[in-house]
């Protein structure tokens, strides 16, 4: 497959005047360690919900110490509202229980020793190392993995492969406002059902509104 740098050039700048460059992560954090939870309790939830929940959970357990030892039923009860919360729970403590004991605490930033921690799969991984570490990484999410297929800068379907496909296409630098900008459009414009391509932006650089 190849695409024309033209018009990912094209589509970068497009994607920059509507939403800036300067981009910041959707789920409330301070540190490492609140990103990777909020990050963990995000999966098939929305941002919103989960910073909802987050507000008071960091409060309750304010670090990562707290989380390890805490009562794993009580933990469910306190991110009940946030959906598939048994297996959340049992990651998070697991999870915090591994950092402690493996890495002293401090979350660490390697992609495969992130993606081996329990409830952390590659997408987690990459959202840790590019907002808190500030390693550029492509976040392969619902909204990056649809947008980015409709815009033709990709043909797969795994995670892990579109990836590497948009690693190579896209500079370096624009890696990881492109997984904020790709998700605010995919929210609030290029839908799975009903997208509004008579309303997006990117319509003059896009082959899916022509197709469908």
């Amino acid at each position: 497959m190849r695409v024309d740098k033209k018009r990912v050039s094209r589509i970068l700048e497009l994607l920059d005047k509507e939403y800036g460059t300067d981009v910041a992560c959707y789920l409330h954090h301070k540190d490492a360690w609140e990103l990777l939870a909020a990050t963990i309790l995000s999966a098939q939830c929305t941002d919103e919900r989960v910073n909802s929940v987050t507000k008071d959970l960091f409060k309750k357990y304010p670090d990562i110490h707290a989380f390890a030892v805490c009562d794993l039923e009580e933990l469910e009860k306190d991110i009940h509202s946030i959906g598939f919360y048994h297996a959340k729970a049992k990651n998070l403590k697991n999870c915090a229980i591994e950092i402690s004991g493996l890495y002293g605490g401090e979350v660490p930033s390697g992609i495969e020793e992130l993606a081996a921690l329990p409830g952390v799969g590659r997408k987690t991984a990459n959202v840790i190392r590019g907002n808190i570490f500030n390693e550029p990484s492509i976040v392969v999410d619902t909204h990056v993995k649809r947008v980015s297929g409709r815009l033709g800068l990709t043909e797969k379907t795994e995670p892990e492969k579109i990836e590497k496909d948009l690693m190579k296409v896209l500079p370096r630098d624009h890696w990881i406002r492109y997984n904020t900008q790709i998700i605010a459009l995919g929210r609030s414009i290029c839908k799975a059902r009903g997208p509004k391509c008579g309303e997006c932006f990117l319509a003059g650089e896009c082959e899916y509104p022509a197709s469908h």
